[in-house]
């Protein structure tokens, strides 16, 4: 499948899950290296501060929690779904994805440097000073979302798409792009690394829109052709 064809289809209800009947109530703390299979954490506010480093979610939920400040570095989340669920502050270096959705999420402020996201879905999520730097992004889709001030530098994206969404401020600096599609974005606004948008895949109005940073890039100077005489006509009298 390519990063433009349709997605797969990503539930938005937790009984649509192919394991929700599996799913338990988990209603204690987080820990480190926690294991948490088929497990389903609703509307928990988790303390802030709490370490659950290298954490391991495989086939859970996460619906209408609040995360705030919480050390979730190199966690994995495997086959997992999130839900309405508030990631503020967190540390999620590191950590990887795996066949993961995430519905209706906010991220502010989340540290994800280094991680790693393999078939990861984000609809109709907020994603706002999001640090992605060094990432690797693997076929990843961005539905109509919002990615304000978020960081890919240095980060190698991989047949990700971005359909119905807007890319406010984001820096690309030294990213790579391959097979990236930008085709769906509705904006595409970077505070820099127009230089690695090599190899992604852009519409003909993106272009246009695009092409004043591109030529600033590039050291072009567009200018208006000057007026000049005639030869011909000076000599005709």
């Amino acid at each position: 499948m390519t990063a433009h064809s349709a997605r797969a289809a990503v539930p938005e209800d937790l009984a649509d899950l192919p394991y929700a009947g599996l799913l338990r109530p988990h209603t204690g703390p987080l820990d480190v290296e926690g294991d948490y299979d088929t497990v389903h954490l609703d509307r928990l506010d988790v303390p802030e501060g709490t370490r659950a480093a290298g954490s391991r979610f495989l086939e859970s939920a996460i619906t209408d929690c609040v995360l705030a400040g919480t050390d979730l570095r190199a966690a994995r989340f495997n086959d997992a779904w999130a839900s309405g669920t508030r990631f503020t502050g967190c540390t999620l270096a590191g950590s990887q994805w795996l066949d993961t959705a995430l519905v209706g999420c906010s991220l502010a402020g989340v540290e994800a440097y280094d991680a790693v996201l393999r078939r990861v879905t984000f609809v109709r999520c907020k994603l706002d000073s999001v640090n992605l730097r060094s990432a690797a992004l693997h076929d990843v889709v961005f539905e109509d979302c919002v990615l304000r001030d978020v960081d890919l530098g240095e980060a190698r994206l991989d047949g990700v798409s971005f359909p119905g969404s807007r890319i406010e401020q984001a820096r690309f600096g030294r990213a790579t792009l391959k097979k990236a599609d930008l085709r769906g974005a509705l904006t595409i606004d970077l505070a820099d690394g127009y230089e690695s948008l090599r190899g992604a895949v852009i519409s003909p109005a993106q272009l246009l829109d695009l092409a004043p940073a591109l030529a600033q890039t590039l050291g072009l100077t567009v200018a208006e052709p000057t007026l000049t005489s005639d030869p011909d006509r000076s000599t005709k009298r």
